[in-house]
């Protein structure tokens, strides 16, 4: 279905399938479309259904950053309060779109993602804001990676609110130096935030995208405790029932069998940990770097301002986004490893470790270094913070003349949130994969490729071939 981004002729076989709806009491008999009609009862066309089922996706995610950011709002503070307040005017609007018999103009739908899209843009720039304002602004740090000793509890997933929370209990409890507590994945932004480096045993990080956990996890002989989306259920693997009963969910998060953690009372946690063995057979000397926050790196603007006039910077790749397990991801680390030493990496979201352990070290003849991890997959925003401020200096009007090449990898929705967040800023010429969205069709695949000449990865055999082949457009 998706072979249009490829220029191949697309395969009509699975025409049944392009239109589907059941959302009302008028649809046919097993949905409208399962019986292959491109229209159901309403009205609604296929591009509708599927334009519809965006919006309710570029919700999910906008949903899961406006409920951080909820966390650490001042509800005091009128300015925070008019923020939160009109991503819920677009929240509830869009959900409202979806409604049957609402709108079936093309021209609308479109008009309505846009206004998802810059409502996502102003979640993660809230979202970063109130992080800044209560844990400092994020400085590089070095730390270690694979490396844990002692009781200890693993914490994984994107809530700093709640890391900060577990901390601050095994403190006040006088254990700070009987308790250490790692980071998994999403969370190993934590470490460059100067608030929650204060806290002595906040060590290191443990293991890298959140697909790992299944086998990580069951290594791991403390407790541990994931604070929001990315956990593997039970059903989904037996392994899981290795680690049951020392995991412990939190907020929104749970799977069955294991404990939660209600009220933010943290005490049964880290009993737990006390009581379980001292964690051992991690002595690796890894290291990971981590911390360059947009605010930080727009302090070294003059010196990537020189280096760009003087051509010691010739390319910004922002290869980022989330990873699923698979081959396809190995497109990311190939290309990364490729690019030449006049390119700067910006990356954020857990895709980065499909990379991150690679010392690309600094761009010669400056102190800039090539690898700048923004942070957590909200953290995102921070590179468009960064290219205005670059356009700004040099005096181009549109972000898309700047040598500035985007390449993202998605999985689930709060990539859906952040790619319409790009396009509601009129940014194009994006390579997303490592596939295609199967919730997209010919009709929008055509719409986004003559709108916003997105490209499709779409080698998942050969990535790392792949991989060359693009970058050498890119860097053409």
């Amino acid at each position: 279905m998706f072979d249009i981004f490829s220029g191949k002729k697309e395969n009509h076989t699975d025409k049944a399938i392009d239109m589907f709806c059941y959302q009302c009491e008028m649809s046919m008999t097993g949905g409208c479309g399962s019986g292959g009609q491109d229209i159901g009862t309403c009205g609604k066309t296929a591009v509708e259904s599927r334009l519809q089922d965006l919006i309710v996706f570029g919700v999910k995610g906008l949903a899961a950053y406006r409920a951080h950011a909820r966390e650490l709002v001042d509800e005091h503070l009128k300015q925070d309060m008019d923020r939160l307040l009109k991503i819920d005017d677009v929240i509830s609007q869009s959900m409202y779109f979806t409604l049957t018999n609402v709108n079936f103009n093309f021209d609308e739908h479109i008009a309505q993602l846009m206004k998802l899209g810059k409502a996502g843009v102003e979640v993660m720039d809230l979202l970063s804001d109130v992080h800044t304002r209560h844990f400092g602004i994020p400085t590089p740090v070095k730390i270690s990676q694979n490396k844990a000793e002692g009781h200890a509890i693993l914490v994984s997933g994107h809530d700093l609110n709640m890391l900060d929370g577990l901390l601050r209990r095994i403190k006040e409890r006088g254990l700070e130096d009987k308790i250490n507590v790692y980071t998994h994945s999403e969370m190993l932004p934590a470490h460059g935030y100067p608030h929650l480096r204060e806290y002595e045993n906040l060590k290191g990080n443990i293991g890298k995208a959140w697909f790992d956990q299944t086998d990580l996890f069951g290594k791991w002989q403390g407790a541990i405790v994931v604070n929001t989306n990315c956990i593997v259920p039970r059903d989904k693997s037996s392994k899981v029932d290795s680690y049951i009963d020392r995991i412990y969910t939190y907020g929104i998060v749970g799977i069955e069998g294991a404990k939660k953690i209600e009220h933010d009372n943290y005490d049964e946690l880290i009993d737990h940990a006390l009581q379980l063995p001292e964690v051992n057979g991690f002595e690796s000397n890894e290291t990971l770097t981590t911390g360059h926050h947009y605010k930080t790196i727009l302090t070294l603007a003059p010196q990537i301002l020189e280096a760009v006039s003087e051509g010691k910077i010739t390319k910004f790749f922002v290869i980022a986004g989330c990873d699923a397990p698979g081959k396809g991801g190995e497109y990311y680390r190939e290309m990364a490893e490729a690019l030449p030493e006049s390119a700067v990496i910006i990356t954020s979201s857990c895709g980065k470790f499909r990379f991150n352990d690679i010392d690309f070290g600094n761009i010669p003849g400056t102190q800039i270094p090539r690898y700048l991890d923004l942070g957590q997959c909200n953290d995102s925003n921070g590179a468009v913070h960064i290219a205005v401020a670059v356009a700004n200096a040099l005096g181009v009007k549109d972000l898309n003349d700047l040598p500035v090449e985007i390449v993202l990898s998605w999985m689930e929705q709060k990539a859906v949130i952040i790619l319409l967040a790009l396009f509601s800023l009129g940014i194009k010429n994006i390579y997303l994969g490592p596939k295609a969205p199967q919730f997209l069709n010919s009709d929008i695949a055509n719409f986004l490729i003559e709108t916003f000449n997105i490209h499709v990865i779409d080698n998942p055999k050969e990535p790392r071939v792949q991989a060359r082949e693009d970058l050498e457009t890119l860097l053409a």
